[in-house]
């Protein structure tokens, strides 16, 4: 019996050690994979932003190279989880696969290159400066030399070449087209900017009081120090800003305003001319 009592004993801790180096085994596997651990404080408390726009719309354009830029500034990026969206007040035709861009064809092929440079280069400091080199050509009304982009940002334009060539374009935009339409509340015009699941609506310039407004962090950026404190009373002033609404293409309401003006000038003339013969 002394002798069972011993092995008994001795198979007993031999199960105990190894139940000891098997947590040891996996807790030494989780530290090194980071499987285990919860995520970093940095990364669970940054501000999700996303822009919903179309290429041509003027306003868009301005508020990416104008105001959206300033994310990089101070190390503000650091707290914002960006996501860019180029698809906007574009609509679906019937057959779900093509589709009709507010500002024409042009617009829809920029929308598309945006598109397939956020495939391409997917992490944000690298596609970000190539859609700023893009919007800042449509600010200048020089959109059709894009693909000098390549050579200023000395990039490959191969992966950019086969995104269009392939179609796998149009796939992407019919991905966006989802993710907009798909939107709760629905976007009413663009630039349509929301900031942890709220949109902005016209106060959209304001996006920085309302970002550090949001961020829960301890350590905020320098370009909070000016923001976070007078955020809310910004969020009260509702600043408006200009959008391209739904269904109105920016050259109608040019049309419709020089039509009036025309037709405007004709009745002083005629006015004028009938003065004349009297």
């Amino acid at each position: 019996m002394a002798t069972m009592t011993v092995r008994l004993t001795s198979t007993k801790c031999s199960f105990l050690l190894c139940c000891c180096l098997l947590l040891v085994s996996i807790a030494s596997s989780s530290s090194s994979s980071g499987a285990f651990l919860p995520p970093s404080s940095s990364s669970s408390q940054k501000v999700s932003v996303g822009l919903y726009y179309e290429s041509l719309c003027p306003y868009s354009a301005k508020f990416i190279v104008n105001h959206l830029v300033k994310l990089f500034d101070d190390d503000l990026i650091s707290i914002v989880d960006l996501h860019l969206s180029p698809w906007g007040n574009t609509k679906l035709r019937p057959d779900n696969l093509t589709f009709v861009c507010q500002h024409g064809p042009y617009e829809c092929l920029l929308d598309t290159v945006e598109a397939c440079a956020i495939e391409a280069w997917p992490k944000l400091s690298d596609h970000f400066p190539f859609i700023y080199c893009v919007e800042s050509l449509v600010s200048e009304h020089k959109y059709d030399k894009w693909e000098t982009c390549y050579e200023k940002l000395e990039l490959n334009s191969k992966p950019m070449d086969d995104c269009l060539s392939s179609g796998h374009g149009i796939e992407l935009e019919l991905q966006y087209a989802a993710e907009t339409n798909a939107l709760q509340p629905p976007h009413k015009y663009v630039p349509w900017v929301v900031v942890d699941g709220q949109p902005l609506y016209e106060d959209y310039e304001n996006f920085i009081g309302y970002i550090c407004n949001a961020y829960k962090g301890n350590a905020a950026p320098g370009a909070c120090a000016g923001n976070s404190g007078n955020a809310l009373h910004r969020v009260s002033l509702k600043r408006i800003s200009p959008v391209c609404r739904k269904g109105t293409r920016v050259s109608d309401v040019f049309d419709r305003v020089k039509s009036g003006f025309k037709s405007w000038m004709n009745s002083i003339l005629v006015n004028i001319a009938g003065l004349a013969f009297t």
